[in-house]
């Protein structure tokens, strides 16, 4: 039955059209909000959605509500508000001591503004993505206060003009158990919706099995995170040290009793300046971060002497930790140092870090080759640089097998041949990249042999065989003599700088080397950890708050990739 009609005075009615008693559809967006008698809510979406862009454009009102507007949406993504603030009281005084004009959207316009800049802005990251020739994943598992776990999946790829970009593909809610089959399930259905399953080279995760699996049920080919493979070495030979563990733990209880206690945080506080020292913090330990533990020692070995007074002072039974135990950190400070130094960079890199890979571990590897163990006075420390020494060997031994790091390794022109541990490793590298740089080279006119052999009406004819197979051969020779070329000149070029980027140097010769930029496109974009997507999720824990724990996953989703893309 049709709806009773209504007298309309309002001009509003030219935009809306009565579809039920207390439901009315926009005319310009389709949408269907509550009606209750009044035009009030219809003028609220029509102001906030649609005013300025239909016949008002000339308006200077609408076009400082259209500005308040973006900035508005603007604010709810970059500081990770709710949409209810539109509802809160003091909000709302705000704005009208601001522009007493200015009539703010309601919660459900917000968020249909919301939803508006996000598919704008996921249109223009799959257009950049869709100019891409070669994509590099990243991916990482979280689960938040409302025991939801969501994947997170970032693409790396080098666009048109060689430069590196990275978009957030999706936060995806997975259901449990994590196995490689949901992970797989979810991660393929991505791909579709991005259109670059044939693009994808490679999938960066950390170490959990069932992250390796997923991979390799996608048939991609798995790097495993190399800031995760850091925490991996350090911890476990940390763990393999008795006096360490409980230095760690001992170190764990100081700092845990000043930051939980007020009088013993202002006692310290105190001491630090009585002995004209400069203002520090301490550090807790987070166990998922290797970096932390070396922050905690750091901190407390730097603030022992005022550390020690506070204690003393206090009424506490916590036992301070010895000159011998300081010792002891000290050298394995010393130690940790270069794998600090290595977290930092991988964590902060902005350009190409993949080809860093092989490097950084042969630096690390050399750098305690060369610690003196005879200088260490400590067992402690000297057992931990042994426990370091073969960890590293280790994981040097299998980056540099795996074809995806070793090739980075080589077309990144900072180090090609000498980021090598292994000179024989470096060699096999490169005969790789022969084979695919000669694989690159267009198909002569011997592939139409078939063709040939269709018109003349002859169908595996011995008569010609031998001069085909002749040509065949030739033609293979001929691109992998072409190919090592190619690479040879390449290699017997002077190494950029390492503070140089890698991308500029591919754009100013990409005519040069022509093949080789094109495999430079497609192999350089894979970052060395899945950093991008921890990022993502330092994010996502501000959006999923006590107070918004109600999301909806697509809602979360949203937001996070407004807010990183």
């Amino acid at each position: 039955m049709e709806p009773p009609r209504k007298k309309r005075f309002s001009p509003v009615w030219e935009h809306f059209e009565l579809i039920c008693l207390n439901k009315v559809k926009c005319l310009l967006c389709f949408k269907v909000i509550g009606y209750n008698d009044n035009t009030s809510s219809m003028l609220r979406h029509y102001r906030a959605l649609h005013e300025g862009k239909e016949t008002n454009d000339n308006d200077p009102s609408s076009g400082e509500k259209r500005i308040v507007d973006e900035a508005l949406v603007d604010m709810v993504i970059e500081d990770s508000q709710p949409f209810t603030i539109v509802e809160d009281k003091g909000f709302q005084k705000l704005i009208k001591a601001l522009n007493p004009n200015y009539v703010l959207p309601t919660k459900q316009t917000l968020k249909a503004m919301v939803e508006d800049r996000y598919q704008k802005s996921k249109e223009k990251a799959k257009a950049a993505v869709s100019q891409a020739t070669a994509v590099s994943l990243t991916a990482d598992m979280w689960t938040p206060i409302n025991t939801d776990s969501y994947l997170a999946v970032t693409g790396h790829f080098i666009d048109t003009s060689t430069s590196l970009q990275s978009v957030v593909l999706g936060v995806l809610r997975v259901p449990q158990p994590h196995t490689a089959e949901h992970l797989a399930s979810a991660q393929a259905a991505l791909m579709s919706q991005w259109d670059i399953t044939h693009k994808v080279t490679g999938l960066v995760t950390n170490g959990a099995t069932n992250m390796a699996a997923y991979a390799n049920a996608m048939n991609l080919e798995h790097s495993h995170c190399v800031a995760d493979c850091f925490n991996v070495i350090v911890q476990r030979a940390l763990e393999e040290n008795p006096v360490l563990c409980d230095i760690r733990a001992q170190a764990q209880e100081i700092v845990g009793y000043f930051k939980s206690s007020t009088s013993a945080k202002e006692t310290l506080v105190k001491v630090n300046e009585q002995m004209c020292r400069p203002k520090l913090k301490l550090t807790q330990e987070v166990d998922t971060r290797w970096n932390s533990t070396y922050d905690m020692l750091q901190d407390i070995y730097n603030l022992r002497k005022p550390v020690g007074a506070a204690l003393a002072g206090l009424r506490t039974d916590i036992v301070p930790l010895s000159t011998q135990q300081y010792a002891i950190i000290a050298e394995c400070l010393k130690v940790l140092s270069p794998f600090h130094d290595a977290t930092v960079e991988l964590s902060e890199e902005k350009w190409v870090s993949g080809s860093k890979v092989i490097p950084l571990l042969t630096m690390l590897h050399h750098v305690l080759e060369e610690e003196d163990l005879e200088i260490l006075q400590s067992p402690e420390s000297r057992d931990l640089v042994v426990s370091l020494r073969k960890q590293v060997k280790d994981k040097l031994f299998n980056f540099q097998s795996k074809s995806i790091t070793s090739l980075a390794t080589l077309l990144d022109p900072r180090f090609k041949k000498i980021g090598f541990y292994n000179p024989h490793k470096a060699e096999e590298a490169e005969k790789r990249l022969i084979a695919e740089c000669a694989a690159l080279f267009p198909p002569s006119s011997s592939s139409s042999s078939s063709s040939e052999a269709s018109l003349y009406g002859t169908q595996e004819s011995k008569l010609w065989h031998r001069l085909d197979t002749t040509v065949q051969q030739t033609r293979i020779h001929n691109e992998t003599a072409a190919a090592t070329l190619e690479v040879q000149t390449y290699l017997a070029e002077p190494n950029i700088s390492r503070s140089e980027d890698p991308l500029q140097y591919w754009e100013t010769y990409r005519n040069v080397h022509h093949n080789l930029y094109k495999l430079a496109v497609k192999i350089l974009c894979t970052p060395a950890s899945s950093v991008p997507c921890e990022r993502v999720f330092s994010k996502a824990g501000e959006i999923i708050s006590k107070k918004r724990n109600c999301l909806k996953p697509s809602t979360v989703e949203k937001l996070l990739l407004l807010n990183n893309n």
